[in-house]
Order: structure tokens, then sequence, then C-alpha cells
């Protein structure tokens, strides 16, 4: 115990945990993002409709995703994390590259819960160990800058995805991307030691002390400020994985584009430009956040109201060039919120409740966001094209994607009513 307490007092080791976590959860994301870039040439070859290419990128993968999560964050918060978070890479990277073998759609359907199954087990315990080592006063900026691995691995997966399923085909990309998971769970397992819980901000914790998910939900569930933020974070979800799931799709069928291109331009959008706005809204966050604590809901819900024309405009104009140049403001804007969110819910429970209240927020963002967002997209889509023909996914993405960008804000802005006086009351 005391080898870990040591290491962890060096910036040096917070750090390296930190790149490592973020590295990661970059791979979650590339695995998780490449279907999206994928998905036009596999509804073809495989006959698909868009519902059922929302209930693979939505519904069917949020199920079981938040399902696995539960359980294995429990375990987290009992057992050692960074072998969880090992074991987790692992499975997901598997599963990612035997997508390339499929044959139908039962087949991708299986393989993608598998890969949600294995997801599951990743952000929960590196959450927790991300929060025992770095203070309070700084855990905002280094949770965003782990949620950075989600615009990395938008990044990637656009930009890798779109070229090798132009130059090679949708299974090679499959192959290629899953393939490296595995050597990144090897340098987990043996590079990464697990933190005392509690580290950075000098506490001990009860050995004996049980975090169900009933304790963990009823703690957070009584903080009316956890009740805004959970919502705000779930519809912001919903706009952010709507458009991730179907932004491709829309180049495509509205404007004609190859997958190589749409792909670049998109790595530079949802990628670099959201890495940006994760990791600087949590950094601000936290310096005005010095004056009123309030700020750490206040600034993602002044991100949701400055999309809002943005993304009404992306879906409408006629010029491919003119959407995309649209698209940055809410590709920087969109994940604001992560960061806030995640260091506002660790701070509302106690130290063995961090893995799962990260669970507990993931569950309803999620089940809401990932799960309904791309699928009711995909839904309405299908409704739409008697009328509409191809322009069907057009008309989808302007009426759900902003509707839920403006309900998210409002929650926000509401949850900062609360937030201080639960943040006090706090366990611990």
């Amino acid at each position: 115990m005391s080898l870990t307490s040591n290491i962890y007092s060096h910036p040096s080791a917070r750090y390296y945990a930190l790149g490592l976590l973020t590295v990661v959860y970059t791979f979650n994301f590339v695995d998780r993002q490449l279907l999206a870039i994928l998905q036009e040439s596999i509804k073809a070859d495989l006959l698909l409709s868009d519902s059922q290419l929302g209930l693979l990128t939505g519904f069917a993968f949020a199920v079981f995703y938040v399902l696995a999560g539960i359980p294995i964050a429990r375990w987290a918060d009992k057992s050692n994390r960074k072998n969880i978070v090992a074991l987790a890479i692992g499975c997901w990277s598997f599963m990612t590259a035997i997508s390339g073998l499929v044959q139908n759609y039962t087949q991708l359907l299986l393989a993608r819960i598998g890969v949600g199954v294995g997801e599951a087990g990743g952000s929960p315990p590196a959450h927790s160990i991300i929060s025992d080592i770095f203070p309070p006063e700084n855990r905002a900026s280094a949770l965003a800058f782990y949620c950075t691995g989600i615009n990395i691995g938008v990044l990637l997966g656009f930009l890798f995805g779109g070229w090798l399923n132009e130059v090679f085909s949708w299974r090679v990309a499959f192959f290629v991307v899953g393939a490296p998971g595995i050597l990144i769970a090897l340098i987990v397992g043996f590079t990464l030691r697990e933190p005392i819980r509690g580290f950075s901000e000098n506490k001990s914790v009860n050995e004996a002390s049980e975090s169900t998910y009933g304790i963990v939900f009823g703690t957070l569930w009584s903080c009316r400020s956890f009740r805004h933020i959970a919502a705000g974070a779930a519809l912001n979800a919903f706009a952010t994985y709507s458009t991730s799931s179907w932004i491709a799709s829309f180049m495509i069928r509205s404007h004609g584009l190859s997958t190589g291109e749409i792909g670049t331009w998109l790595a530079a959008i949802l990628g670099l430009g959201g890495a940006f706005g994760v990791f600087f809204g949590s950094y601000i966050a936290e310096r005005l956040a010095l004056k009123d604590i309030r700020w750490y809901v206040w600034l993602p819900s002044l991100a949701g109201f400055i999309c809002l024309p943005f993304l009404v405009a992306t879906y409408l104009v006629n010029d491919p060039y003119h959407s995309f140049f649209l698209q940055i403001v809410p590709g920087i804007l969109f994940n604001v919120y992560l960061g806030n969110a995640l260091a506002m819910t660790h701070g509302l429970v106690g130290l063995r409740m961090r893995a799962l209240s990260s669970a507990v927020l993931f569950f309803i963002l999620n089940i809401i966001g990932l799960g309904l967002g791309p699928w009711l997209v995909g839904i309405l889509s299908d409704t739409l094209a008697p009328s509409f023909g191809t322009e069907s996914l057009r008309y989808a993405m302007v009426f759900l994607i902003p509707s839920a960008m403006c309900w998210s804000a409002l929650h926000f802005y509401f949850g900062g009513r609360t937030l201080a006086n639960d943040l006090a009351n706090a366990p611990d």
C-alpha cells in the first residue's frame, strides 16, 4: 500500500495513469464509432433498413452496455480496478475484430452486443481511479482529459474507417481497428498500479462498507441537482450520439460525398474540435467555480443554447461544405458537459461509490442518449421515407437533435439551483 501511495505522490505517475486510461478510452470509441462510417456499406452489403442500423448503433448496444456496467462497476468498487480495465479492452477489441467476419444481421448484432459488454468494463473503474489520484480541485479537468478519448476515438474511427472502407472494405476496417486493443490490454495489466481509495483527499475508507446499486442510486437520486445533471447529460448524449451515428450517412445521401472525404472532415470537426471542447469546458468551469460552484452546470447549459442555431442550419443548407463549417461549433461544444457532470456526480457520493455512481450516470445517459437517440432517428427516417425519399434522414435529424439539445440546456441550468447544498451534504 505504501508503494502505491509513494508512486502516486509523483505527478509523473498520475499523468502516466491518466494518459494510459485515456488511450484505453480512445480505443473504446474507435471501436464504437467505426460502425457509423461503415454503415452505408454494411447496409448495402447485408440489405439492412435504417431502423436496423439504428438498433445496431443504439438500443441493442446500449442495453447490454448499461446492464453489464452496473455489476462490473460494483465489482470495481470492491476489487482491483486496473485488472478490470485490462480485461475489458481485450474483450471489446476481440469482438470488434470478429465483426469483420459476420455474414448477416443477426451475427453483426451479436458481435456488437459483445463489444458493448466489453466496453461496459472500461469507464466506471477508470473514473474511480482518476478520482482517487487527482484532488477535487483538479478532478473535473482530469476527467475531462480522460473524456477527450471520446473525440480522439471518433477522429480515428472516422478517419481510418472511412479510408480503409474506401481502399479495402468494411470488413478489413474492423480487423485493423480491433487488433491493437489486445496489446493495450497487456500494457494496462503490467504497467498500471492500483491506487489507494481516497488517496488524493487523504481520506480513509471503511473496507466493510457496502456500495450496492440501491444505496448509490438512492444517494444520488435524493439530490435534486443530480436529477437535473443526469437528465441534461442524457439529452445532450441523445443529440451527440444521434449526430455521430448518422452524420456520415446524411452526408452520403443528401450530398453524395465519399466515405474517405467525410471521414477526414468529421475526424477534424468531431475529433479535434470535440477534444478541445471537452477538456477546456471543464478547465474553464474549474476556474469559474472558484467564485461560484454552479458554473460546473451553467457552462454546459450555455454551450447547449449556443449550439441550437448551428444544428438547425447544418441539416438545412444545400452546400455540403457549408454544412461541414456549421458543424464546427456543435462539434466543439457537444461534450462540454461530460467532465463537469462526472466530477459533480463523484462529489455527491462516498469513496466506495464512485465507480458505481459513474455506472448510474452512464446508465441514464446511455439508455436515453445512446439507446434511444440513433434508434429514434432511424425510425423517424424510415417513417418519413415515403414522403421525402433519400432526404428523410435530413428531416429526422433536424427535428430531433436540436430539440434534445435545447431540453438538455434547460436541465443543466436548473441543476445549479441546489448543487452547492447537495455537495455540502455528500457522504464522506
